[in-house]
């Protein structure tokens, strides 16, 4: 396929406001390519060279791309600044200087996806001395042989601002539309997608041995497995009911989550977004080769920092300055790191995915006997609401989140959130004051004394995953700090767009769309029924429709964008229902 034929598809897929239009045109693009340019193109609709866990970045900076836009149209860096400067993406600004180039035409050649995907992967791969010049010269040589349409795609794609709005589930569903004419094979991509995190792999795979080679998948040593997530209940007595009457109950920690995958004397540390930490660990790195009893292994837990002298865990704000790329040594040495391990994925040669949680769990301390560094969680077996309570109450008084809930007999379910995991936290106990994760989808300008900013707010949204889109939950505009407006305003007006992406489900109109890519955190007063907003939307008694909102809603934390965690990792319409309902519930019985 050519590069010119994907950037039509690019095109119309930029212009649809309809999900399932979507849909059509990315199976209709998968269907027009080869085996071969099937993981390409899904990498390159990502707006990545490669998976997260690879850690493969582009390094072309926006700068940059402007000398190559200059270079490639004959305008000066000058004219092709404010050019950018009235457009305000660049991608656009290829388009437009490309379309009325002051260079004579020359002969073009036409370069195919996986042409473009290896030149790309080359401009990441340079480094060292002249690198820069190498860089802009490679970017250069495709827009000058590109028509304008390719020029804006060629550009937004290494800065990582492609603006097609497709999320993991939308890619999913085309590719089972584009194999097998239907989406009734989504959920077995899915499953293939959660055991490997690697959405180019599962396509390719389809496309060379069909579903039947997808369905028998299977994990695999420094391929991630996105995690499990947990559900959430209010009190023990519902958390009891809903396991059956007896569960393992487990501490639950403030820390960094970890998948270790450890095979002969190689480990690979990966985080809960499945980027590869191992550099940022080296002394968790060091426990597993040393305390751990296995040869091969895959297994998860929280690290944390502790204090030395006391034994005592130290709080998140803490730990967090373990996350760096410089000095990794010398603040290991300060904030030495526990990893406090809660479930076995796969150990000397099998896989423990679909055993019981007890049996992962036995498996698990038997590996980590005697071990210092890398510990079980602590936890209990009961079926007293009361017992759970107690352990509830004493893990909050040393400190910790609160306490994890988890079906004995339920097998490790990747990539989902269901109540065969359920926490229970000290924030749900009373008013709303747990914090909520949300997806930024658009921003306000600032006005009065925000003027200065160019920032005024932003539109927040949560999502439901039934629907593959980002419902609205409330604006925000409390809380930030000048750095984080200006912060927010430097990110957001890169991605910014007038159109509503069609993944987004809003009734309110901001000054600029975006496209769902950021996270941030808030804390809010409660909960409610609101007109305005279109979270689990739906018709109530008096005959008017209503969603649910954030009331009092402010910024939270010390870091505007929350770096750990993908869009899709915000909280769930689901849930934002469910927490409706425990507020309400606290009240009547309060």
């Amino acid at each position: 396929m050519l590069f010119s034929e994907l950037a039509k598809y690019y095109e119309k897929l930029e212009a649809t406001s309809s999900r399932l239009g979507m849909i059509d045109i990315f199976a209709e693009a998968l269907k027009s390519a080869s085996v071969e340019e099937i993981d390409k193109i899904i990498y390159m609709t990502q707006g990545v060279l490669a998976p997260a866990f690879d850690g493969i970045e582009f390094g072309l900076a926006e700068k940059m791309a402007e000398e190559a836009i200059a270079i490639a149209t004959g305008y000066t860096k000058e004219e092709t600044d404010r050019d950018y400067k009235k457009s305000g993406d660049l991608g656009i600004t290829a388009e437009n200087l490309k379309s009325k180039s002051k260079l004579k035409p020359m002969l073009q050649k036409k370069y195919t996806v996986i042409e473009v995907y290896n030149t790309m992967k080359k401009i990441s791969e340079t480094s060292g001395s002249g690198s820069k010049d190498i860089k802009i010269r490679l970017l250069s040589e495709l827009i000058a042989s590109s028509a304008g349409i390719e020029a804006r795609y060629l550009v937004r794609y290494p800065l990582g601002q492609l603006r097609l709005g497709l999320g993991d589930a939308t890619i999913l569903e085309s590719l089972s539309i584009a194999k097998t004419g239907s989406r009734v094979e989504k959920e077995t991509l899915e499953r293939a997608y959660n055991l490997c995190s690697d959405l180019g792999y599962v396509g390719k795979e389809l496309f060379e041995g069909g579903i039947g080679r997808v369905r028998n998948f299977k994990v695999a040593m420094f391929k991630p497995i996105r995690p499990a997530l947990a559900e959430r209940l209010p009190t023990a007595e519902e958390i009891l009911k809903k396991m059956g009457g007896r569960c393992a109950v487990e501490q639950k920690y403030d820390g960094f989550r970890c998948q270790v995958h450890m095979h002969g004397k190689k480990v690979r540390i990966f985080s809960r977004r499945l980027e590869d930490t191992t550099q940022m660990f080296p002394d968790i790195a060091d426990a597993a080769l040393k305390e751990v009893h296995s040869d091969d292994i895959i297994f998860e837990g929280e690290a944390l920092a502790y204090n030395e002298a006391t034994g005592e865990f130290l709080p998140f704000q803490e730990t967090i300055q373990r996350k760096r790329k410089h000095e990794i040594g010398k603040k290991a040495i300060e904030l030495p790191l526990h990893l406090i391990a809660f479930d076995l994925m796969y150990a000397n040669g099998k896989s423990y995915m679909n055993e019981e949680y007890e049996t992962r769990r036995k498996m698990l301390e038997k590996l980590l006997e005697g071990s210092t560094t890398i510990i079980p969680s602590n936890r209990i077996i009961t079926d007293s609401s009361k017992e759970m309570e107690e352990f509830f109450e004493a893990s909050v008084e040393n400190g910790l989140e609160g306490i994890v809930a988890k079906d004995l007999k339920a097998p490790y379910i990747a990539g989902a959130r269901k109540f065969s995991w359920i926490k229970m936290k000290r924030s749900y106990k009373g008013e709303l004051s747990d914090t909520i994760d949300v997806a930024i989808v658009g921003y306000y300008l600032g006005r009065g004394s925000r003027a200065s900013f160019k920032f005024g707010g932003l539109l927040c949204a949560v999502y439901n995953k039934k629907r593959d889109m980002f419902e609205t939950i409330s604006r925000l505009g409390s809380g930030f700090t000048e750095k984080q407006m200006s912060e927010l305003e430097e990110l957001l007006s890169k991605i910014k767009t007038q159109a509503k992406p069609a993944r987004v489900d809003s009734l309110v109109k901001p000054d600029f769309w975006v496209y769902p890519k950021y996270v941030v955190t808030v804390r809010a007063d409660e909960i409610t029924k609101s007109p305005m907003h279109t979270c689990g939307r739906e018709k109530q008694e008096d005959g008017t429709e209503a969603g649910y909102a954030l009331r009092f809603p402010r910024l939270v934390g010390e870091e505007a964008i929350r770096s750990d965690k993908s869009v899709e990792e915000v909280n769930q319409t689901s849930e934002i229902i469910e927490m409706y309902k425990m507020q309400k519930k606290v009240r009547v019985e309060g």
